[in-house]
Protein backbone atom coordinates (compact mmCIF):
# COMPACT_ATOMS: atom_id res chain seq x y z
CA UNK A 1 0.00 0.00 0.00
CA UNK A 2 1.64 3.28 -0.75
CA UNK A 3 2.19 6.12 1.49
CA UNK A 4 -0.46 8.69 1.77
CA UNK A 5 1.55 12.25 1.77
CA UNK A 6 -0.18 15.42 3.52
CA UNK A 7 0.30 18.73 1.94
CA UNK A 8 3.10 19.60 3.67
CA UNK A 9 5.43 16.57 3.31
CA UNK A 10 4.86 16.58 -0.40
CA UNK A 11 5.72 20.40 -0.38
CA UNK A 12 8.93 19.28 1.30
CA UNK A 13 10.42 16.42 -1.19
CA UNK A 14 9.65 18.95 -3.76
CA UNK A 15 12.13 21.08 -2.00
CA UNK A 16 14.62 17.91 -2.32
CA UNK A 17 16.30 16.42 -5.88
CA UNK A 18 17.53 13.12 -4.82
CA UNK A 19 21.10 11.54 -6.05
CA UNK A 20 19.10 8.56 -7.63
CA UNK A 21 16.32 11.01 -9.22
CA UNK A 22 18.22 13.43 -11.28
CA UNK A 23 17.28 13.86 -14.64
CA UNK A 24 20.08 14.17 -17.33
CA UNK A 25 20.41 16.16 -19.91
CA UNK A 26 22.73 14.68 -22.63
CA UNK A 27 22.91 17.22 -25.05
CA UNK A 28 23.08 20.51 -23.42
CA UNK A 29 25.71 22.08 -24.89
CA UNK A 30 27.21 22.68 -28.43
CA UNK A 31 30.29 20.07 -28.09
CA UNK A 32 27.99 17.08 -27.24
CA UNK A 33 28.51 14.97 -30.06
CA UNK A 34 32.57 16.09 -30.04
CA UNK A 35 34.02 12.91 -29.65
CA UNK A 36 35.73 12.53 -25.92
CA UNK A 37 32.79 15.16 -24.88
CA UNK A 38 30.01 12.81 -25.92
CA UNK A 39 29.03 11.24 -22.59
CA UNK A 40 28.59 14.10 -20.30
CA UNK A 41 25.79 14.06 -17.86
CA UNK A 42 24.06 17.58 -17.06
CA UNK A 43 21.94 19.01 -14.68
CA UNK A 44 19.95 21.34 -13.66
CA UNK A 45 18.76 21.54 -9.80
CA UNK A 46 17.84 24.79 -9.03
CA UNK A 47 17.22 27.52 -11.47
CA UNK A 48 17.47 27.60 -15.11
CA UNK A 49 21.19 27.26 -15.42
CA UNK A 50 23.24 27.82 -18.70
CA UNK A 51 22.34 24.77 -20.77
CA UNK A 52 21.64 25.83 -24.78
CA UNK A 53 19.25 23.12 -24.79
CA UNK A 54 15.76 24.47 -24.07
CA UNK A 55 14.63 21.27 -23.24
CA UNK A 56 16.88 20.51 -20.35
CA UNK A 57 14.51 19.35 -17.44
CA UNK A 58 14.75 22.00 -14.38
CA UNK A 59 14.14 20.38 -11.32
CA UNK A 60 13.40 23.24 -9.04
CA UNK A 61 12.71 26.51 -10.67
CA UNK A 62 12.38 29.20 -7.52
CA UNK A 63 14.48 31.90 -8.07
CA UNK A 64 17.44 31.99 -5.37
CA UNK A 65 19.73 34.70 -6.12
CA UNK A 66 22.31 31.57 -7.20
CA UNK A 67 21.85 28.25 -9.34
CA UNK A 68 22.52 24.50 -8.74
CA UNK A 69 23.99 22.32 -11.16
CA UNK A 70 25.68 18.79 -11.78
CA UNK A 71 27.91 17.56 -14.22
CA UNK A 72 28.50 13.37 -14.27
CA UNK A 73 31.32 11.75 -16.59
CA UNK A 74 33.16 8.92 -17.01
CA UNK A 75 36.96 8.65 -17.10
CA UNK A 76 38.72 10.32 -19.94
CA UNK A 77 35.57 12.60 -20.32
CA UNK A 78 35.97 16.61 -21.27
CA UNK A 79 33.82 19.80 -20.78
CA UNK A 80 35.40 21.85 -23.25
CA UNK A 81 36.95 25.07 -23.42
CA UNK A 82 34.83 27.85 -22.42
CA UNK A 83 33.87 31.22 -20.18
CA UNK A 84 31.27 32.51 -18.27
CA UNK A 85 30.00 35.77 -17.02
CA UNK A 86 29.22 34.89 -13.52
CA UNK A 87 31.25 32.59 -10.82
CA UNK A 88 31.15 29.10 -11.15
CA UNK A 89 31.96 27.15 -8.41
CA UNK A 90 33.05 23.55 -8.48
CA UNK A 91 32.61 21.02 -5.24
CA UNK A 92 33.85 17.21 -5.80
CA UNK A 93 31.68 14.84 -5.05
CA UNK A 94 33.68 12.04 -6.16
CA UNK A 95 36.40 11.20 -8.97
CA UNK A 96 39.51 13.18 -10.15
CA UNK A 97 39.30 16.21 -11.80
CA UNK A 98 41.84 18.31 -13.81
CA UNK A 99 40.71 21.63 -14.59
CA UNK A 100 42.30 23.51 -17.61
CA UNK A 101 42.60 27.14 -18.33
CA UNK A 102 43.24 29.28 -21.54
CA UNK A 103 42.13 29.29 -24.78
CA UNK A 104 43.55 25.63 -25.68
CA UNK A 105 43.88 24.71 -21.74
CA UNK A 106 47.41 25.00 -21.96
CA UNK A 107 47.85 28.02 -19.05
CA UNK A 108 47.04 26.49 -16.31
CA UNK A 109 46.07 23.01 -14.76
CA UNK A 110 45.16 21.30 -11.59
CA UNK A 111 43.89 18.29 -10.51
CA UNK A 112 40.72 18.26 -7.37
CA UNK A 113 39.84 14.93 -5.54
CA UNK A 114 36.30 14.36 -3.74
CA UNK A 115 35.87 17.08 -1.11
CA UNK A 116 38.16 19.97 -3.30
CA UNK A 117 36.61 22.72 -4.23
CA UNK A 118 37.26 25.26 -7.02
CA UNK A 119 36.20 28.85 -7.72
CA UNK A 120 36.75 29.99 -11.54
CA UNK A 121 36.35 33.74 -11.81
CA UNK A 122 34.25 35.25 -14.70
CA UNK A 123 35.70 35.57 -18.14
CA UNK A 124 38.62 32.97 -18.50
CA UNK A 125 38.40 29.95 -20.14
CA UNK A 126 38.32 26.97 -18.41
CA UNK A 127 37.41 23.69 -18.97
CA UNK A 128 37.52 19.74 -17.08
CA UNK A 129 38.03 16.19 -17.42
CA UNK A 130 37.95 13.12 -15.33
CA UNK A 131 40.66 11.87 -15.24
CA UNK A 132 39.91 8.91 -12.59
CA UNK A 133 38.98 5.32 -13.07
CA UNK A 134 35.07 5.57 -11.97
CA UNK A 135 32.55 8.20 -12.88
CA UNK A 136 32.86 11.20 -10.86
CA UNK A 137 30.10 14.08 -10.26
CA UNK A 138 30.38 17.61 -9.21
CA UNK A 139 28.01 19.98 -8.04
CA UNK A 140 28.26 23.41 -9.15
CA UNK A 141 27.01 26.68 -7.87
CA UNK A 142 26.55 29.66 -10.82
CA UNK A 143 25.93 32.90 -9.03
CA UNK A 144 23.11 35.22 -9.80
CA UNK A 145 19.32 34.15 -10.96
CA UNK A 146 20.47 34.56 -14.59
CA UNK A 147 23.73 33.26 -14.79
CA UNK A 148 23.95 34.06 -18.51
CA UNK A 149 25.37 31.97 -21.59
CA UNK A 150 28.60 30.29 -22.11
CA UNK A 151 31.65 31.53 -24.55
CA UNK A 152 33.07 28.86 -26.47
CA UNK A 153 36.44 28.67 -27.83
CA UNK A 154 37.23 29.30 -31.70
CA UNK A 155 38.01 25.19 -31.58
CA UNK A 156 34.46 24.07 -30.11
CA UNK A 157 32.37 25.48 -32.89
CA UNK A 158 34.58 24.00 -35.41
CA UNK A 159 34.38 20.35 -34.34
CA UNK A 160 30.60 21.00 -33.39
CA UNK A 161 29.86 21.63 -36.95
CA UNK A 162 31.64 19.05 -38.08
CA UNK A 163 28.49 17.18 -36.27
CA UNK A 164 25.92 18.91 -37.26
CA UNK A 165 25.33 21.29 -34.28
CA UNK A 166 24.88 24.96 -34.74
CA UNK A 167 24.80 27.81 -31.36
CA UNK A 168 22.51 30.43 -32.41
CA UNK A 169 22.93 34.19 -31.21
CA UNK A 170 19.72 33.65 -28.80
CA UNK A 171 21.80 31.03 -26.83
CA UNK A 172 19.92 27.62 -28.51
CA UNK A 173 21.02 24.73 -30.22
CA UNK A 174 20.58 23.68 -33.97
CA UNK A 175 20.84 19.97 -34.40
CA UNK A 176 20.90 19.94 -38.56
CA UNK A 177 21.52 16.06 -38.13
CA UNK A 178 18.00 16.07 -37.14
CA UNK A 179 16.83 18.08 -40.34
CA UNK A 180 16.66 20.93 -37.95
CA UNK A 181 16.81 24.28 -39.65
CA UNK A 182 17.53 27.86 -38.48
CA UNK A 183 14.37 29.88 -37.91
CA UNK A 184 13.84 32.77 -39.87
CA UNK A 185 14.98 35.98 -38.44
CA UNK A 186 17.87 34.45 -35.77
CA UNK A 187 21.59 34.04 -37.21
CA UNK A 188 23.98 31.29 -36.08
CA UNK A 189 26.68 32.46 -33.41
CA UNK A 190 29.31 33.74 -34.45
CA UNK A 191 32.88 31.88 -33.72
CA UNK A 192 34.44 34.06 -30.70
CA UNK A 193 36.86 36.14 -32.54
CA UNK A 194 40.47 37.40 -31.48
CA UNK A 195 39.52 40.21 -30.27
CA UNK A 196 37.14 38.57 -27.54
CA UNK A 197 39.98 36.07 -26.37
CA UNK A 198 42.11 39.52 -26.00
CA UNK A 199 39.40 40.52 -23.46
CA UNK A 200 39.69 37.48 -21.25
CA UNK A 201 41.85 37.05 -18.56
CA UNK A 202 44.70 34.65 -18.03
CA UNK A 203 46.20 32.80 -14.96
CA UNK A 204 49.39 30.70 -14.59
CA UNK A 205 49.22 27.96 -12.55
CA UNK A 206 49.61 29.58 -8.60
CA UNK A 207 46.86 32.00 -9.62
CA UNK A 208 44.91 28.96 -10.32
CA UNK A 209 45.86 27.63 -7.35
CA UNK A 210 44.30 30.18 -5.07
CA UNK A 211 41.00 29.36 -6.75
CA UNK A 212 40.69 26.28 -5.06
CA UNK A 213 40.41 24.83 -1.48
CA UNK A 214 41.54 21.67 -0.66
CA UNK A 215 39.49 18.91 1.97
CA UNK A 216 40.00 19.44 5.15
CA UNK A 217 41.35 23.65 5.17
CA UNK A 218 39.50 26.49 5.70
CA UNK A 219 38.57 28.66 8.73
CA UNK A 220 36.08 27.46 11.14
CA UNK A 221 33.16 28.73 13.15
CA UNK A 222 33.33 27.63 16.48
CA UNK A 223 29.39 27.39 17.12
CA UNK A 224 28.71 24.55 15.77
CA UNK A 225 31.29 22.63 17.10
CA UNK A 226 31.44 24.15 20.45
CA UNK A 227 27.43 23.32 21.15
CA UNK A 228 26.37 20.28 19.15
CA UNK A 229 29.41 18.19 18.47
CA UNK A 230 29.64 19.82 14.52
CA UNK A 231 32.14 21.87 12.78
CA UNK A 232 31.30 24.29 10.00
CA UNK A 233 34.20 25.31 7.89
CA UNK A 234 34.06 28.95 6.22
CA UNK A 235 34.86 28.31 2.27
CA UNK A 236 33.29 31.22 0.41
CA UNK A 237 32.34 34.24 1.93
CA UNK A 238 34.18 35.44 4.88
CA UNK A 239 36.18 32.30 3.99
CA UNK A 240 39.36 31.45 2.01
CA UNK A 241 38.10 32.84 -0.57
CA UNK A 242 36.39 36.11 -0.33
CA UNK A 243 35.67 38.05 -3.79
CA UNK A 244 31.86 38.56 -4.50
CA UNK A 245 29.92 35.40 -5.12
CA UNK A 246 26.71 36.67 -4.49
CA UNK A 247 26.63 33.47 -1.60
CA UNK A 248 28.05 31.99 1.00
CA UNK A 249 29.44 28.56 0.87
CA UNK A 250 30.43 26.61 3.82
CA UNK A 251 31.32 22.76 4.69
CA UNK A 252 28.92 21.31 7.52
CA UNK A 253 30.49 18.20 9.44
CA UNK A 254 28.30 16.56 11.96
CA UNK A 255 29.84 13.63 14.10
CA UNK A 256 28.20 9.96 14.36
CA UNK A 257 25.44 10.20 16.44
CA UNK A 258 25.89 13.79 16.44
CA UNK A 259 22.83 16.78 15.96
CA UNK A 260 22.61 20.07 15.35
CA UNK A 261 19.13 21.06 17.16
CA UNK A 262 16.27 23.32 15.77
CA UNK A 263 17.59 26.78 14.47
CA UNK A 264 16.19 28.96 11.23
CA UNK A 265 17.74 31.50 8.70
CA UNK A 266 16.51 34.20 6.90
CA UNK A 267 18.14 34.02 3.53
CA UNK A 268 17.81 31.06 1.15
CA UNK A 269 19.71 28.18 2.38
CA UNK A 270 20.89 24.99 0.20
CA UNK A 271 22.79 21.64 1.60
CA UNK A 272 24.46 19.15 -0.51
CA UNK A 273 25.10 15.77 1.35
CA UNK A 274 28.64 14.81 0.09
CA UNK A 275 28.38 11.81 2.62
CA UNK A 276 26.46 10.04 5.04
CA UNK A 277 22.82 10.33 5.98
CA UNK A 278 21.39 12.47 7.27
CA UNK A 279 17.89 13.24 9.41
CA UNK A 280 16.62 16.44 8.48
CA UNK A 281 13.10 17.92 10.42
CA UNK A 282 11.59 20.82 8.70
CA UNK A 283 8.87 22.45 11.09
CA UNK A 284 6.84 19.41 12.20
CA UNK A 285 8.12 17.25 9.16
CA UNK A 286 11.18 14.92 8.99
CA UNK A 287 12.82 12.68 5.91
CA UNK A 288 16.19 11.09 5.61
CA UNK A 289 19.08 12.58 3.07
CA UNK A 290 21.89 10.48 1.80
CA UNK A 291 24.77 11.24 0.02
CA UNK A 292 24.33 13.18 -3.24
CA UNK A 293 20.77 14.63 -2.34
CA UNK A 294 20.14 18.69 -2.64
CA UNK A 295 17.52 20.02 -0.12
CA UNK A 296 16.79 23.77 -0.42
CA UNK A 297 14.72 25.47 2.75
CA UNK A 298 12.09 27.97 2.73
CA UNK A 299 13.14 31.37 4.70
CA UNK A 300 12.66 31.31 7.63
CA UNK A 301 11.76 27.62 8.32
CA UNK A 302 12.84 25.97 11.67
CA UNK A 303 15.07 22.89 10.71
CA UNK A 304 17.54 20.19 12.44
CA UNK A 305 19.85 18.00 11.56
CA UNK A 306 20.78 14.87 12.89
CA UNK A 307 23.49 12.30 11.54
CA UNK A 308 21.94 8.60 11.35
CA UNK A 309 24.90 6.79 9.06
CA UNK A 310 27.82 5.12 10.68
CA UNK A 311 30.58 7.85 9.42
CA UNK A 312 30.94 11.26 9.84
CA UNK A 313 28.10 13.71 8.02
CA UNK A 314 29.83 16.13 5.19
CA UNK A 315 27.39 18.70 3.97
CA UNK A 316 28.00 21.93 1.74
CA UNK A 317 25.96 24.79 2.60
CA UNK A 318 25.14 27.27 0.13
CA UNK A 319 23.44 30.48 1.80
CA UNK A 320 21.83 33.45 -0.40
CA UNK A 321 24.46 36.34 1.15
CA UNK A 322 27.65 37.64 0.30
CA UNK A 323 28.07 38.29 4.03
CA UNK A 324 27.53 35.75 6.76
CA UNK A 325 24.14 34.48 7.36
CA UNK A 326 22.98 34.84 10.86
CA UNK A 327 21.90 31.73 12.45
CA UNK A 328 18.63 31.43 15.02
CA UNK A 329 18.59 29.30 17.44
Amino acid sequence: MSETITPTRQKIEDRIVRYSELNPCLDAFIDTRTPGSDQKENFTIIGPGVSENPNQHVHISEPHGFNIGGARQPPGCTNSQHSHTTVEVFYVHSGQWRFDLGEHGEDAQTTLHPGDLISIPTNVFRGFTNTGDDTGYLWAVLGGDDPGRVLWAPRVFELAKEYGLVLLEDGSLIDQNKGEQIPAGKNAMPVTSDVQIERLDRYDNEKLESCVIRSGSGKYRGEFQSLYGGEERRLIGIGQIDWDHVSTLSEILIAKGAAIPEHHLNVKDVLFIDSGKVVCSIEDETTILSAGDTITFPIGARRSLRNAGDIEARIVAVRGSDREARIEW
